[in-house]
């Protein structure tokens, strides 16, 4: 049996929400606006390299909340 991933690869609402501290719906829209400025689909992820590159927050601060 293989181990789990230490770490999810994809930022989801309520991870902008602990994040940043945004309500519900501004963690929507900032995930809506940065899959807007990546050119990506609206059923398309957005990744932590994604949240990051676009936010200018460290991936070393964004890792522990997306443990599993």
């Amino acid at each position: 049996m293989i181990p789990p991933i230490p770490y999810r690869a994809v930022v989801y609402v309520k991870d902008v929400k602990n994040i940043t501290g945004k309500e519900d719906q501004a963690a929507r829209r900032l995930l809506k606006q940065i899959k807007k400025q990546l050119g990506k689909a609206p059923q398309e992820f957005v990744t932590m390299q994604d949240f990051c590159l676009v936010t200018g927050i460290p991936e070393e601060v964004v890792l522990p909340f997306l443990k599993y």
